[in-house]
């Protein structure tokens, strides 16, 4: 079930579908915040609609400052990178479907591509037999990650605001503050537990001692660095730099294929919609 919020914000000239295909994407306990859950409402000028209300929240007050859709839309997304790991993070892709009041349409790609090293044969054994679980799980199984170069070319194009870091702000201050997880996001944490530890180096920011409960907080001070070089950088403070290093060196620890130039050579494509 999607989560609604709603809110009432200046009129803005776009109206906008975005829709995210991504992956999996932290911790101490407090209340959990009274979140404005709506399941239908209607509204004069504008809305938002996102997996969580966190999200929607950040992409409404960025229309409420002069934003308009575009803008809204990528501050949800980086947004979503923080407060819904399970299907809103800057490790994936997806696409953006643009329809401008002027009846102006735009299609932006921004799907994960396979790495250069990829073959047909990648999950095929020595009898030419699937390998179960690589197609699906660990490193060999991740593509090249297009959410960021969308979102920056979304922005270069479209955004009404021009400032690149005052999108990015509140998703890095729900990362380093924290937030309260829900019910499910709490048992999906600990659902997924084994996997975390399986398939990164120490589970980190996912795995606590003990379990995860509702109300606890969910801290990922890794993730608002990572957005402070993508707030600070633009498209090279995520597929050059610091962390694009980071990204290969875990790559090759686990036997991954992605690599520097595979982060650099990376573009979303504009396409003509039907």
């Amino acid at each position: 079930m999607i989560y609604k919020y709603y809110t009432k914000v200046q009129k803005t000239s776009f109206l906008l579908l975005v829709t995210w295909l991504i992956l999996l994407v932290s911790c101490r306990t407090t209340p959990p915040p009274p979140y404005k859950i709506v399941q239908s409402a209607t509204v004069d000028s504008a809305m938002v609609i996102a997996g969580h209300p966190l999200a929607a929240k950040v992409g409404a007050e960025i229309m409420k400052t002069g934003g308009n859709a575009v803008d809204a839309a990528i501050a949800t997304q980086f947004a979503l990178a923080v407060v819904n790991p399970r299907a809103g993070n800057i490790g994936g892709g997806g696409f953006m479907v643009i329809r401008m009041a002027s009846g102006e349409k735009a299609a932006l790609d921004y799907r994960e591509v396979a790495p250069s090293g990829a073959h047909r044969d990648m999950y095929l054994d020595s009898l030419a037999e699937v390998i179960p679980g690589i197609s699906q799980e660990g490193h060999l199984s991740v593509g090249v990650p297009g959410s960021v170069a969308g979102m920056v070319a979304a922005y270069e194009k479209y955004s009404r605001l021009k400032d690149w870091s005052k999108l990015l702000q509140p998703a890095i201050d729900i990362a380093k503050n924290g937030f309260a997880i829900t019910q499910s996001e709490a048992e999906r944490l600990n659902q997924f537990r084994d996997e975390f530890l399986k398939n990164s180096s120490d589970g980190r920011p996912f795995v606590i001692e003990g379990v995860w409960h509702v109300g606890d907080t969910l801290v990922q001070t890794n993730l608002a660095s990572t957005l402070e070089r993508i707030r600070d950088n633009g498209m090279s403070g995520f597929y050059e730099g610091k962390t694009a290093e980071m990204l290969v060196a875990e790559m090759q620890r686990g036997n991954g294929l992605i690599t520097l130039d595979d982060l650099k050579n990376y573009r979303a494509k504009w396409k003509t919609p039907i």
